[in-house]
């Protein structure tokens, strides 16, 4: 079994923003940094929030509803109110289609 999903376009990702993405079981945004693209769980682990439509400076998206802050790259909370961590998922990028990996 292949544990890569294609979940978009790499062309849907825009620079220093978020999107939403459904894959299989989870609501996951992903966000293009610096050429890079990550994911995470798309709900803020503080409250009923989209992470794709918060705010993403450097690394760190802000939850639109309370301004908790997290890592894209690992989904550690930066800044409170949130403590929790957001899941991360590994993704790769291969003929123009962004891929993650929802196993590991």
């Amino acid at each position: 079994m292949n544990p890569w999903i294609d979940v978009a376009a790499e062309a849907d990702l825009f620079e220093g923003a978020g999107i939403a993405v459904q894959a299989p079981g989870h609501d996951v945004a992903l966000f293009s940094i610096d050429g890079e693209v990550f994911a995470t769980d798309n709900n803020c682990s503080h409250g009923n929030a989209k992470l794709c439509d918060g705010y993403v400076e450097g690394h760190e998206v802000e939850c639109p509803f309370h301004q908790a802050r997290f890592d894209v790259r690992t989904g550690a909370p930066t800044c409170g109110p949130a403590s929790e961590p957001v899941r991360s998922w590994p993704v790769k990028i291969e003929g123009g289609r962004v891929y993650l990996q929802l196993t590991a």
